[in-house]
């Protein structure tokens, strides 16, 4: 179907009254004006608030939503869009009808939860999908807490609305005290199909950046000066590439709410109130903060951290983060959640009393990449008459290069070339290798892109502890580099210049091996990946209390580490978290078997 065709469809079922018929209701838990999740006892007995199990069904359509008054179409579950909140205990055993009406094939892949590999919901690799018109029961055991979520991983009906969130309270006491909750589900919806807004990148990369640098701003002093832009042009590069799809389609939403509808949750002054925000946007990094309010980060991908005090936290793709926070004025306060390209906001409000509102602060100035975050390292900073790289005018002036070729940096007797195969002689010579981080650096300790200069305390990596000793704390047997590559011009993205559809094997583990993973990126793009089915330690220097996380946000031109240990059996889904960079081929498989006389790794 062309874009015209699905533009001119989706005008009809908007305007059609069958459409607007089936407008989806917001759940209980995502509703304006609410005063927070029940404690106790009432926490798993009440049917409006939310699903409890231990059998519980879900009911898959298409139906409509509604966006600051607009009608959207969309995907949603039991008649809503979030989906409904789903809150079980560590230790129950669930069981999840789920019932299919749309015409095509849907699946649920459980977010972060450690089940078997069968009921991870991932078509292709761990179960065949729930066809048009079938039903599929999940079962499994409860085996953590802690805060999560649930989406469709069936082409791209995530983007649609298919996501909800999932709240697992502990088996004992809660080593988190708080007097209320509210669930924050942040995500993006676009009036364009999904499959529309991918025919757009596959034709043009930055089809959605309305925010390029432009010879006004360069007049009025704004952005690059004239020789940077110059030598980042050589290099057919955009520093304003910071997102693929942006604030020019997607109405950025809290709770299924956007800006203008406000969306409210109540406190009273003094009280310590716990918020459980998932990141279920399909291509979106949140830059969150509460104005006049510090957050507490007490829970990271559910599972808890000593408590570390920030005024601002990205929430990359993929993330959960559970945060106090102790509103002891009277007044509103507002929730902003702003797009990492700064293209568009979000926001809601923290509030006493329903109706009240509070300042929303202005989109901040979008951030510009640097050579650092083409791979550079620290090398990024300084400047040898010979720039950034690339093809400088005066170099090819000189003879010393050719406009368009591959671009390079000299530093003295030092060059480094963007596609230079040997930093990374394991890498196939493929399309989908446009460049090779010259210098890459680990860069968990760095506040993300574009909040380094913000003047307040913004979370990292290297910040999180976590409150409990690890697990396993065996030293890693072996390690294992992997790198993530892509070409923005063609829209590929890959796992070691792999697309999905070409990798012939899946990356093998021993069952029960520690394995130290470290992800490089070679792209001038941050990745949110994730592993199924497994926790895995980040590498930040904490030793036996590293944070544990099931997803972790790879900086442009850097790396991050993890020691894995593969104690869960069977075949698992291992991908970057960016819908359409999944989509495009950014995606593998790891499998996880005994030895071949059937022990586990020591």
């Amino acid at each position: 179907m062309t874009d015209t065709a699905i533009s001119i469809r989706r005008r009809e079922i908007l305007a059609g009254g069958m459409g607007l018929s089936a407008l989806a209701a917001l759940p209980a838990w995502a509703q304006s004006h609410g005063g927070g999740l029940a404690h106790g006892p009432a926490a798993m007995t009440n049917p409006r608030e939310m699903l409890t199990g231990p059998d519980v069904t879900l009911t898959v359509a298409r139906q409509m939503m509604r966006i600051d008054g607009k009608p959207y179409h969309a995907i949603g579950i039991n008649g809503a869009t979030p989906a409904p909140l789903i809150r079980l205990r560590e230790g129950q055993k669930a069981r999840i009808t789920v019932v299919n009406t749309l015409d095509e094939e849907t699946s649920i892949h459980w977010h972060g939860l450690l089940l078997p590999f069968q009921m991870d919901g991932v078509p292709g690799i761990s179960f065949p999908g729930i066809p048009a018109g079938g039903r599929f029961t999940y079962e499994f055991p409860v085996v953590q807490a802690g805060t999560y979520w649930y989406h469709s991983h069936s082409g791209l009906q995530e983007q649609e609305g298919h996501y909800g969130p999932i709240v697992i309270d502990p088996a004992g006491p809660d080593p988190i005290l708080s007097d209320r909750e509210h669930v924050i589900v942040l995500s993006d919806h676009s009036p364009l199909h999904p499959h529309a807004i991918f025919r757009r990148l596959k034709l043009q990369g930055g089809y959605f950046n309305y925010q390029k640098q432009t010879a006004s701003g360069l007049l009025a002093g704004r952005d690059q000066p004239l020789a940077e832009r110059l030598r980042w042009g050589a290099m057919r590069m955009d520093p304003s590439d910071v997102s693929d799809v942006t604030g020019s389609t997607y109405r950025y939403l809290i709770n299924g709410h956007g800006p203008a509808d406000n969306w409210t949750g109540l406190f009273a002054a003094g009280e310590r109130v716990r918020l459980r925000v998932v990141n279920a946007s399909a291509m979106t990094n949140f830059n969150l903060r509460i104005p006049g309010l510090s957050l507490q980060v007490v829970q990271a991908d559910g599972q808890n951290v000593r408590p570390v005090a920030v005024d601002e936290l990205q929430i990359a793709v993929a993330e959960t983060y559970d945060l106090i926070v102790t509103p002891t004025e009277d007044r509103a306060y507002t929730l902003v959640a702003e797009a990492w390209d700064r293209s568009g906001m979000v926001r809601g409000t923290l509030a006493p009393r329903p109706g009240m509102v509070a300042a929303v602060p202005a989109l901040r100035p979008r951030p510009l990449a640097t050579m650092k975050d083409m791979g550079m390292g620290d090398m990024a900073t300084m400047d040898h008459g010979g720039g950034g790289g690339g093809c400088a005018p005066e170099h090819a002036a000189m003879g010393h290069c050719q406009p368009g070729a591959a671009p390079t940096m000299d530093h003295g007797a030092m060059k480094h070339d963007m596609r230079d195969f040997a930093n990374a002689p394991g890498l196939p010579r493929t399309p989908v290798v446009q460049t090779v981080s010259p210098m890459p650096v680990d860069r968990t300790g760095e506040p993300p892109q574009g909040l380094a200069d913000v003047g307040h305390r913004v979370l990292t990596y290297r910040d999180l502890v976590s409150l409990a000793p690890n697990p396993d704390r065996r030293v890693p047997s072996r390690a294992l580099t992997i790198h993530l590559t892509g070409n923005m011009e063609r829209y590929m993205w890959a796992f070691d210049g792999v697309k999905l559809n070409a990798v012939t094997a899946p990356i093998p583990f021993r069952l029960g091996e520690r394995v130290r993973v470290t992800l490089v990126n070679d792209t001038m793009m941050a990745h949110p990946i994730h592993l199924h089915g497994h926790f895995f330690e980040l590498v930040t220097g904490h030793g036996d209390h590293a944070p544990r996380k099931h997803t972790v946000n790879v900086a442009p031109g850097g790396t991050a580490s993890f020691d894995l240990t593969a104690d869960a059996e069977g075949d698992w889904a291992f991908h970057c978290h960016l819908l359409y960079h999944m989509h495009a081929g950014m995606m593998q498989v790891v499998t996880v078997r005994p030895d071949a006389d059937g022990e586990a790794a020591a």
